[in-house]
């Protein structure tokens, strides 16, 4: 098993699965626990994440996101909704705007540490229709109290291709000292 640094070291963006290997169920499963060992604010967790394994939904989604096909080549989607009316009910304005969509994000990032750890990969999507997420994925009968709102897809399987690291700023220019 690696280190947390090595397991961050390895972590890229993968949009090429091997379609002969599913997601281990016991491996899906440590996956989604560790997402919901991340901190959040409160310990309220106001977000919710929905499991996509079927290849018409995934085919959807892909859809949604425009067309970004390797949605569909994965054998499985996260995707990680935030509950703002969770947060707002402990923190109010803000709680709503920012801890929700705070707690579905570090979620997303252990799930995505905890992809690599299991030896597989991922791709987090940002860039996708949400009104039409929300609609296929029926969120509004997930949580008729609180509606959800889909923040990220993350695409998971093993990799059918290890991409070169992608060039990263240099310390200098992106910390300060004071």
């Amino acid at each position: 098993m690696w280190d947390f640094f090595e397991t961050v070291r390895h972590r890229h963006s993968v949009r090429k699965y091997r379609s002969d290997s599913p997601v281990e169920k016991e491996k899906l499963h440590a996956i989604l626990e560790m997402a919901c060992a991340a901190p959040s604010a409160g310990d309220l967790q106001s977000y919710h994440i929905v499991v996509v394994e079927t290849q018409t939904q995934r085919d959807s989604l892909s859809q949604a996101a425009e067309g970004q096909a390797f949605i569909s080549e994965a054998p499985v989607c996260l995707v990680f909704c935030s509950d703002p009316h969770r947060a707002e009910s402990e923190y109010g304005q803000r709680g709503r705007e920012l801890f929700a969509l705070q707690d579905t994000t570090i979620a997303a990032a252990y799930a995505q540490l905890a992809i690599v750890a299991a030896g597989m990969a991922s791709t987090w999507v940002g860039s996708f229709d949400a009104p039409q997420v929300r609609e296929l994925l029926e969120l509004d009968t997930l949580n008729p109290d609180s509606p959800l709102q889909p923040v990220a897809l993350l695409s998971i399987g093993y990799p059918a291709e290890l991409p070169e690291p992608t060039p990263r700023r240099p310390l200098e220019k992106m910390i300060s000292y004071r």
